[in-house]
């Protein structure tokens, strides 16, 4: 599959091409939102025929990349050779900021390693989004049922990962402009732990792409907020994994004070309870 991104970073070319709209129109968050359904719509197509595969898939994220460089949003992203040089399938844990990383890692990790997610099961039954969803094997959460969902997870994630497929995992509960690693759950090292796999730990800052008040996943756009994504070195797991987590937290964490994320102090931390 061709790799959008061959070298180990990208950086958005400071002279990139902005859409005429964004010149007509401005920085209305419309002109993106337009653009995202419109490629939504196309892959939904494709998956209700059955045609939406890891290459399709791959592609139409790609657009949706190229979509917010012409609407003013600036990537910086680095770590993809973390990706190219681990071998078989991983578990990626990332911090969840908003809907772009969801929308954009199929671009940046199918073509290296096909994915699946462990997402929403509202997203999955969708009328818009559940076609396409449905086509990627997710590993569907309800997000009421912690032990449930533990079980889900564990049980459909292994049989993904001993088929060579690799998994994404957001531990955090809901998207969030700051990291509280209180909040970052074990599910990711739980499930790595028990198929034998490494993680790749990824920090994010995604907040160009903010989270709306009517419409959750679709806030305005903060064009001074440049887009910055780490993939990391892969951490391999021994015993419980408590250790690896805590690794995990602190590459995350050290990213996300780079780029001047809010991080929650460890002892402010430390006197909440792990959901998991």
């Amino acid at each position: 599959m061709k790799q959008f991104f061959p070298d180990n970073g990208y950086d958005t070319p400071s002279d990139a091409s902005l859409f005429l709209g964004t010149h007509l129109f401005g920085w209305t968050r419309w002109n993106l939102y337009f653009r995202f359904f419109r490629i939504v719509l196309r892959s939904r197509a494709m998956a209700v025929r059955s045609v939406y595969d890891d290459q399709a898939l791959a592609e139409q994220s790609f657009l949706i990349i190229k979509a917010v460089e012409g609407c003013g949003g600036k990537f910086h992203i680095r770590g993809f050779q973390h990706i190219r040089g681990t071998e078989g399938p991983v578990v990626f844990v990332a911090n969840h900021m908003s809907t772009l990383e969801t929308t954009i890692f199929p671009a940046l990790i199918t073509p290296i390693k096909s994915t699946s997610f462990v997402v929403k099961d509202t997203l999955v039954r969708g009328p818009v989004f559940g076609p396409v969803m449905r086509s990627l094997d997710p590993i569907a959460v309800t997000r009421k049922d912690p032990r449930k969902d533990l079980t889900d997870v564990l049980e459909q994630g292994v049989k993904i990962l001993q088929k060579g497929r690799s998994i994404v995992i957001f531990p955090q509960s809901t998207r969030s402009y700051e990291f509280d690693p209180a909040r970052f759950n074990t599910l990711g090292v739980k499930l790595a732990s028990r198929a034998r796999v490494p993680i790749i730990p990824v920090a994010l800052k995604t907040d160009f792409w903010s989270n709306g008040i009517l419409l959750r996943g679709f806030g305005k756009l903060n064009r001074k907020e440049p887009i910055y994504i780490e993939f990391g070195p892969p951490v391999f797991l021994t015993g419980r994994g408590k250790e690896e987590h805590k690794k995990i937290i602190e590459f995350i964490s050290s990213r996300l004070r780079e780029w001047g994320v809010p991080v929650i102090p460890r002892e402010d931390a430390a006197m909440r309870t792990d959901p998991t």
